[in-house]
């Protein structure tokens, strides 16, 4: 793809810096008096097409903005498309109640970041070419701001997810340690129980065993027998904790 012409006359010390198939990144040439502001449109999550917002600034200090008058006023108009982003994935952040929705404030998050940091250094090395030009330190200075509010928020929404991450774990763990210890007292109960379903069954067959016409202490002897096979399992089950991790030996 051929790189866009605007109507105006770059000098030649400029263009010989240019490449035919792009503007490239984010920069600032300033040659023969003539500074050629190269800045990137803030980028689209769904996108990797990066459009260019191209300013030349002639030696008598009149800006163009892709071959148009007032490129001033479309340099300012540029900070403030920048400036609303920053407004709207700060709102998008205060009101992010879940995980999904801080991924997506990050993943708008991490292309601005970086595009705004490169928009300040390219407009620091505006500033350094035209030494003390009131509007060129306006807009290097609006620069910082938006850089610098990109790249904390971004710090906080990082922040924000680590931390929302952590407390769901912890919650996983607390449920997985709640279902763990009902299971356990379930184990309990079928020790205690078994042992006497078993015997129980054993004497409720309709089958002649020769035990029918023992006296009633039998059927008591019987059922503590059963009670206590069974309290001996409960024992057997509640001591069968796991082992201790293996400690790694000091040298």
């Amino acid at each position: 793809m051929k790189r866009s012409q605007y109507k105006w006359n770059l000098p030649a010390e400029i263009t010989a810096r240019l490449g035919s198939e792009s503007w490239g990144a984010q920069r600032a040439i300033f040659e023969a008096g003539h500074l050629l502001l190269v800045l990137h449109a803030p980028p689209k999550t769904d996108s990797n097409e990066r459009g260019h917002e191209v300013f030349l600034r002639l030696p008598q200090g009149k800006w163009l903005h892709k071959g148009i008058d007032h490129g001033d006023h479309a340099l300012t108009r540029y900070m403030e498309d920048y400036h609303q982003l920053y407004t709207q994935l700060e709102n998008r952040f205060e009101k992010a109640n879940r995980i999904d929705e801080l991924f997506a404030v990050i993943d708008s998050l991490i292309p601005l970041a970086r595009s705004s940091n490169n928009m300040k250094l390219a407009l620091q090395t505006a500033r350094e070419s035209l030494d003390n030009d009131p509007f060129i330190i306006d807009m290097r200075d609006r620069s910082v701001d938006i850089a610098r509010g990109f790249e904390l928020l971004l710090a906080d929404a990082r922040l924000a997810l680590e931390f929302r991450l952590a407390r769901s774990a912890e919650a996983q763990a607390r449920a997985a340690e709640i279902g763990n210890r009902a299971q356990h007292k379930l184990n309990i109960l079928a020790a205690v129980a078994f042992p006497l379903m078993s015997v129980s069954a054993v004497f409720g067959m309709n089958l002649q065993s020769g035990l029918e016409g023992l006296p009633v202490l039998a059927f008591w002897l019987v059922f503590l027998g059963g009670l206590g096979l069974g309290l001996f399992v409960k024992a057997w089950v509640s001591s069968s904790a796991p082992p201790a991790p293996e400690q790694k030996q000091k040298r």
